[in-house]
């Protein structure tokens, strides 16, 4: 269970968590908007539609991750959005695919919406309904906005990846991202959105860690992989060299020519993070006698 959050339900295997500061905000901005309707039960049911429609977004992004082979069983929803725990395969095309799945649920939905932004605001009925047009629009039209860690950051990424390679066009698409958010931030100020101004910060941060994390990506596709062992997830064979971190001491150092046990403190760790996939395994899984597959460039 995530830090901070609850179990809602489980659907075709994926668990949906709500985190605490969802019923936080929520209840601040039913309170917020109150003057909209005459109802509150509208204001409530128009909250709730804003995150129903990010829900079926996120399963968008899980159920594309898994019919490329890869893992996707947890969605959590929170204040600012909702984030799908989607681990594809380390190839260019099925990390596009795994991505564009969420707008094209969006974009799904716009047949359906889109006439009701026409519906005269004569009654509170009316008024939803325009109220979740512009929801569906207003989030398909954000997230496209090629700003990493947003979709269309990512998108991207992906689509860079089928030229330059996996690291190089991370790289590219954090520091279009870090820029792209700092534009945000000097829009929101400029319009006085608080909420804006939190979304921008926040993407500032991911785009920082997505081009930290590019930096490594590069230099792992510099370093021979590992002969005899793969990740029993992707096949990727690991990089040779101290890309591991003890969670003990915070040594670098490399646990396959250590065999798991840290050289600094003698800790020993009976799970192996692959550096190309993510996934955990235990490490007499990564074993194999023939030649493993090289991680993609």
């Amino acid at each position: 269970m995530p830090k901070n959050g609850f179990r809602l339900f489980q659907i075709l295997g994926i668990t949906v968590y709500l985190h605490w500061s969802w019923l936080l905000i929520a209840v601040y901005e039913v309170q917020l908007r109150r003057g909209k309707y005459q109802s509150l039960g509208w204001n409530i049911a128009e909250y709730l539609a804003l995150f129903a429609i990010v829900l079926m977004h996120e399963f968008g992004h899980a159920l594309a991750c898994r019919s490329v082979g890869g893992q996707a069983d947890r969605i959590v929803l929170w204040p600012l959005g909702g984030v799908a725990y989607v681990r594809p395969p380390m190839r260019p095309g099925a990390m596009l695919w795994s991505i564009v799945a969420g707008p094209l649920v969006n974009v799904a939905l716009l047949p359906v919406t889109l006439p009701f932004i026409f519906l005269p605001a004569t009654s509170d009925a009316n008024v939803f309904l325009q109220s979740v047009a512009g929801i569906n629009l207003i989030l398909l039209i954000f997230n496209l906005l090629p700003i990493y860690p947003l979709d269309g950051g990512k998108i991207l990424w992906s689509l860079l990846w089928f030229v330059i390679g996996c690291g190089r066009a991370l790289m590219v698409s954090s520091v279009i991202g870090i820029i792209g958010a700092a534009g945000l931030a000097v829009f929101a100020m400029w319009s006085e959105n608080t909420w804006l101004g939190i979304l921008a910060l926040f993407a500032a941060f991911q785009a920082w860690i997505g081009f930290k994390n590019a930096r490594l990506l590069r230099l792992r596709e510099t370093v021979r992989p590992r002969p005899g062992f793969a990740c029993p997830t992707c096949k990727a064979a690991p990089p040779m060299g101290p890309f591991w971190v003890c969670s003990n001491c915070k040594t670098r150092y490399d646990t396959f020519e250590n065999s798991t046990i840290c050289p600094a403190c003698g800790a020993s760790h009976s799970t192996t993070t692959c550096a190309a996939c993510g996934n955990r395994a235990p490490f007499f899984s990564w074993s194999q006698l023939n030649r493993p597959i090289e991680m993609p460039r």
